[in-house]
């Protein structure tokens, strides 16, 4: 068990598409050829770079963190995609080893890796565990280097909480309604956590939807005490831009990008969430 007051938690960085992760210098494809970084991903490196070097440290007062990759490193074909940098997966593979092994680095190996959508990490995430691998991610005890879900314990031994995070939750192209799945995510959890006799956790994140929601409420952190604590339910922003399967999507079409991630922290017994998002202005009016 790592012990740890501060988790990280990035996703789909969706690295091998044109408006996703890459670094700004180029990256050297298969058989020889290059691409350069295009305008907004160069933007995007250096909201990248702002999270690590100057967010991050921050956020966690300079004190170790875990990372946890939440899954959608790589980009793949999905959909019959065309806005690939390369179709071949081992020039995506490289591009996010580019970006990811700095951050494992960082975080002194501390890293785990969650399996994304199978349109874009191959069936059972083939592609993202060979990522993991590479990247040397924590195991699961069965010896993967990736894993669907990770239940991450937070805080001292004695008094810890619990993160629940995975990749996958249901979308809606209503911005009314964009709470509801959320909130449903952390309800089920707290069902399933009463009918089997579980710790329940004090944090649910997930991923997929690229856009950033907190919801925060009380609960009763202990049967003893009656005393409410703060749980949360988020799902993370990500790090690529509108693609042309979102621009025929509700919702998807009209919004602009959410860029960043989250640091779940635990501090004097409590729980806290804090997101890092960037955006990028509208198109011009003409």
């Amino acid at each position: 068990m790592i012990e740890t007051n501060n988790v990280v938690v990035i996703s789909d960085t969706h690295c091998g598409c044109r408006v996703g992760l890459c670094p700004p210098g180029g990256i050297r494809l298969d058989e020889g050829g290059t691409y350069r970084a295009s305008k907004l991903q160069r933007k995007l490196w250096g909201m990248w770079v702002e999270f690590w070097d100057s967010w991050v440290p921050a956020a966690t007062r300079g004190e170790p963190y875990c990372v946890i990759m939440n899954g959608d490193a790589l980009d793949g074909t999905p959909h019959q995609s065309k806005s690939n940098i390369s179709s071949n997966l081992a020039d995506q593979a490289n591009i996010a080893y580019e970006a990811l092994a700095p951050v494992v680095e960082a975080c002194e190996g501390r890293y785990y890796h969650i399996r994304g959508t199978e349109a874009h990490v191959g069936k059972s995430a083939e592609n993202e565990e060979q990522l993991a691998q590479r990247l040397d991610a924590i195991p699961t005890a069965e010896g993967q280097a990736s894993r669907y879900e990770i239940r991450k314990r937070i805080g001292p031994p004695k008094a810890h909480k619990i993160i629940h995070a995975l990749h996958h939750i249901g979308t809606t192209g209503n911005p009314a309604s964009e709470a509801s799945a959320v909130m449903a995510e952390m309800v089920t959890a707290f069902v399933e956590s009463a009918r089997w006799g579980s710790k329940p956790p004090a944090v649910v994140v997930r991923s997929h939807r690229h856009r950033n929601i907190n919801i925060q409420f009380p609960a009763q952190d202990a049967i003893a005490t009656h005393e409410a604590s703060s749980v949360y339910s988020v799902t993370t922003p990500a790090w690529q831009g509108r693609t042309p399967y979102v621009m025929k999507i509700p919702g998807g079409r009209l919004s602009t990008p959410q860029f960043g991630g989250i640091l779940v922290r635990y501090e004097d017994g409590e729980i806290s969430v804090r997101p890092k998002v960037w955006t990028v202005p509208p198109s011009k009016v003409e």
